[in-house]
């Protein structure tokens, strides 16, 4: 691929991580709408490393206490918060993954890659995401977050295995549903991104061995580098609007780029 493609998936990527718009949807839309080449699982890997960076170092005091907390849990120990933040998160992840390899091995996960079903996504959890933070309660903070809470944002985060329902946005619906305030439901549900970008590139990675070519260096340098950054200004920036502005923003451009899909898939 050349320099400019490469930068394109990777800012694509990195800007949409993160916000509640379905980064998914658009890398898939990309090759579909374009005569750009799909990227390929080594393109995709690099993008994962990059945002992954950008958000372990955007909230890397949480990230630190769970990482001690994950070593005391390992000793069968919740005894601080770490471990209890490492716990809720283990819990949290276990349903995307699991229905995630049903739905590789069964080959669901590209019967749902059209854009008619991303379409329809876009539009009807922007609804869903609209509706909770006009009328989810303000009443809780990130480090109020429970067991039985992690579970069901757990489970609102598989949901998001349907492209163009957005990890971030599913996740960020769940949370305020449950009454947290939205900069801490997006904060919980970006540390939820963690551990499941890391499921989804190590799922990636053992795809690609036995197939990796030394001459990617290069293509996935770029990608990982752009990615980082494009991730880093997206959640800086939304992290401090949302201090001000609510998802509204967000669900518009949601209504928007979804009645062109569907447009486009019914025309």
């Amino acid at each position: 691929m050349t320099t400019f493609n490469l930068l394109l998936i990777a800012l694509i990527q990195g800007l949409t991580e993160f916000l509640p718009v379905s980064s998914s949807a658009h890398l898939i839309l990309l090759p579909s709408l374009s005569n750009l080449a799909d990227q390929g699982l080594v393109v995709d890997v690099a993008a994962h490393l990059g945002t992954l960076s950008a958000v372990i170092l955007y909230f890397w005091t949480d990230v630190r206490q769970a990482l001690a907390g994950t070593l005391r849990l390992m000793r069968g120990k919740v005894d601080t918060r770490g471990a209890f933040l490492a716990l809720c998160l283990l819990i949290a992840t276990i349903p995307v993954v699991i229905v995630g390899f049903i739905l590789k091995v069964t080959g669901l996960s590209d019967a749902m890659r059209g854009i008619a079903v991303i379409g329809w996504a876009m539009i009807i959890f922007g609804i869903v995401l609209y509706w909770a933070d006009q009328k989810g309660p303000v009443e809780r903070v990130a480090e109020n977050w429970t067991l039985r809470h992690a579970v069901i944002m757990g489970l609102w985060q598989a949901v998001a295995l349907i492209p163009g329902t957005s990890r971030s946005g599913i996740t960020i619906t769940a949370g305020r549903f449950l009454g947290y305030t939205r900069s801490d439901a997006a904060r919980l549900s970006m540390l939820m991104s963690i551990p499941t970008i890391i499921a989804s590139a190590a799922l990636l990675g053992l795809d690609l061995i036995g197939t990796a070519d030394p001459s990617a260096l290069r293509d996935i340098g770029i990608v990982t580098a752009m990615s980082f950054v494009a991730a880093l200004f997206a959640l800086t920036l939304m992290m401090r609007l949302l201090k001000s502005v609510s998802f509204t923003p967000y669900v518009i451009y949601r209504l928007a780029l979804g009645s062109v899909l569907l447009w486009i898939a019914y025309s």
